[in-house]
């Protein structure tokens, strides 16, 4: 799944992770792919899926797959 970097720093920041995020920004490109990035978020003690899941209830392409999967009846 691809990810705008920017949605992984404000998940963090909300959290009051600043000092994960800050590390974040610095190692993840704009877009993060959780496949391909996935030893690199793990670095970072982010779990993929957990990070799938958790951005699914919230706005962006996270949001609209959660509001597909409600559409498709999953």
């Amino acid at each position: 799944m691809q990810i705008d970097k920017d949605q992984i720093l404000q998940l963090l920041r909300s959290q009051g992770d600043d000092a994960k995020a800050q590390q974040a920004d610095q190692a993840l490109p704009g877009t993060v792919d959780t496949d391909q990035h996935g030893g690199l978020l793990s670095e970072l003690g982010l779990d993929p899926v957990e990070l799938i899941s958790r951005l699914a209830g919230g706005g962006g392409a996270g949001g609209a797959l959660g509001k597909l999967g409600g559409l498709l009846g999953n």
